[in-house]
C-alpha cells in the first residue's frame, strides 16, 4: 500500500461495529459505551443526518481516542474532504457516492487518511471488480469496500445510503470469498433482528448499521443501539 494510504494504528484491524448516522455527543458517546467501534459523522448535505464540519468536531472531542471516527462524503471534491477531514479530526474517509478511481488517487496523493469505498449493488460484482482493478493499477487500493442497499428510487435517484433497504447479501457473499479483495463492510438494513443472519450469511470484516438503530433520520435509540451491539458481538463470536 503507498504512503499516501497509511493506516493509523487505530483502524488495525478493522472495526468490527460501526454506528452510522451520527448527529449529536450524546448519541455518539452511548453508541461508544454500547461497544462500537466506529461511528459515522454524515458531511452529505441532502441527506437527513447531515452535520456541519463544526458540529462533527464537537462530536469527536466527545468520543474516547480508540473510536475510528468515520467521515462520510458523497460525490465531494478532494479538496472539500481533505478540508473538512482535518477540521473535524476524521481517522477514515467514506466515499459513499459516484467517485471515480481517479478521486481515490487524488486522495492519496494529499492525505494520508485510509478510504473505505461503498457500493450500491444489486445486479452484479462486476462493476465493483473494475473499479478496484482500476484502483489497484493505479496505486490507490481502497482500505474497506462497503456494501450498502441500491438507492432507493433506482439506480439513477433517490438517497445514498440510510434507505433502511438489504443489500443483495449472495453478492456480498461472493465478494467475501475472495481473499485478494480489500476487507468487506456489511451495511443496507440491518437491524438487532437481522443482523446475526447477515454475519453467518455474508461473513464480513465488520457492519455498519444507520436507520436501524433509529426512532427517526439521525436520532438513534440508546436501546436499539445496545441490541444491535449485543447481537453483532454474539454473531461474530458464533463463526
Amino acid at each position: 500500500m503507498r504512503d499516501g494510504l497509511a493506516t493509523p494504528a487505530k483502524v488495525l484491524p478493522v472495526f468490527r461495529i460501526k454506528i452510522c448516522g451520527i448527529t449529536n455527543a450524546q448519541d455518539a458517546q452511548h453508541a461508544a459505551r454500547a461497544g462500537a467501534d466506529a461511528v459515522g459523522l454524515n458531511f452529505y448535505p441532502a441527506s437527513p443526518r447531515y452535520i456541519a464540519p463544526r458540529t462533527a468536531a464537537v462530536i469527536v472531542d466527545a468520543l474516547p481516542k480508540d473510536i475510528v471516527k468515520t467521515g462520510v462524503f458523497v460525490n465531494a471534491t478532494a479538496a472539500e474532504i481533505c478540508e473538512i477531514a482535518a477540521a473535524a479530526q476524521l481517522d477514515l474517509i467514506q466515499l459513499h457516492g459516484d467517485e471515480p478511481p481517479e478521486l481515490l488517487r487524488e486522495l492519496s496523493e494529499v492525505q494520508k487518511r485510509p478510504i473505505m469505498k461503498a457500493f450500491r449493488i444489486d445486479g452484479g460484482l462486476d462493476d465493483v471488480l473494475n473499479f478496484l482493478d482500476k484502483c489497484s493499477e493505479m496505486q490507490c487500493s481502497p482500505r474497506l469496500v462497503m456494501f450498502d442497499a441500491p438507492r432507493a428510487g433506482g439506480p439513477q435517484g433517490g438517497a445514498y445510503g440510510g434507505t433502511g433497504k438489504l443489500t443483495n447479501w449472495d453478492l456480498a457473499r461472493r465478494y467475501g470469498r475472495r481473499g485478494d479483495l480489500p476487507p468487506l463492510v456489511l451495511a443496507g438494513g440491518l437491524s438487532a433482528d437481522n443482523v446475526a443472519q447477515g454475519i453467518r450469511t455474508v461473513r464480513p470484516a465488520a457492519v455498519d448499521v444507520a436507520s436501524g438503530v433509529e426512532i427517526g433520520p439521525g436520532c438513534k435509540d440508546p436501546a436499539q443501539v445496545m441490541a444491535f451491539v449485543s447481537a453483532v458481538r454474539a454473531a461474530f463470536d458464533n463463526l
